[in-house]
């Protein structure tokens, strides 16, 4: 399956090859104090391949609080974030947000709240690398 997905307009826009065709996406609404203000709901196939097109750089903004282990990229725009990524061990690694699809029948997503606030940033980083998207391309 492709997922396609944009922020608002358009500036920030990705493609997620979701090998095999999935019969639900897990959706992980978090609870940390950035997601829970913008509405985060994530999600990650770490077989599949990610695309992420950016129209104007200059209109994208980046944003790392916390354990500064994760980049939200957010449109300088129209304020959406749908691409998060984390670089480990000189690696990318990424979520999109389920907000952000254009394609997907709702019924797929498979919403559930999760926090990582006790995480240590070790076990944070090993988690990503198990679950996270690996393959990330930036254009």
């Amino acid at each position: 399956m492709l997922i396609r997905g944009r922020c608002h307009c358009g500036n920030i826009a990705f493609s997620l090859t979701w090998d095999p065709d999935p019969a639900e996406i897990p959706a992980r609404a978090c609870t940390c104090s950035f997601c829970m203000k913008h509405g985060g709901v994530w999600t990650s196939n770490p077989r599949g391949a990610l695309r992420v097109e950016i129209g104007e750089v200059k209109g994208v903004s980046r944003y790392a609080f916390g354990t500064k282990t994760a980049e939200f990229h957010i449109c300088a725009r129209c304020g959406v974030v749908p691409v998060v990524t984390s670089r480990i061990d000189e690696r990318v690694y990424a979520v999109v947000s389920v907000n952000a699809f254009e394609n997907v029948d709702a019924t797929l997503l498979r919403r559930a709240p999760i926090g990582f606030d006790a995480e240590e940033k070790e076990s944070r980083l090993a988690r990503r690398k198990r679950n996270w998207i690996a393959d990330v391309s930036f254009a």
